[in-house]
């Protein structure tokens, strides 16, 4: 058996110094995404907090926020995917006599 036994190389200071600046830019640049993901969460955090504010403003004017809900899922929707959805529901509530 003829194994052939490698040494390794030798790291010289530049190239350590290259393996160090390389490491500082990737994670200078990790940094900066992780800021920006947290800045984005801060915002829907945010957001969502404003949506709350509105719900309970209409819910204390007497609207229905469930119904609300449903409608702005609704608006999201196709209107043909909206309407094929409804006519399969008419077709199974008249098949258990709910119609």
């Amino acid at each position: 058996m003829n194994a052939q036994i490698k040494t390794p190389m030798k790291n010289t200071p530049a190239d350590e110094e290259v393996k160090d600046a390389a490491y500082r830019v990737t994670a200078n640049e990790l940094r900066s995404f992780i800021e920006r993901i947290e800045r984005l969460d801060a915002e829907k955090k945010d957001l969502t907090d404003q949506q709350k504010e509105v719900m309970a403003e209409a819910k204390a004017r007497g609207y229905d926020t469930k119904v609300m809900r449903k409608v702005i899922a609704l608006r999201k929707r196709d209107k043909d995917d909206i309407a094929e959805e409804e006519a399969v529901l008419e077709m199974y509530k008249e098949a258990l006599g709910m119609s």
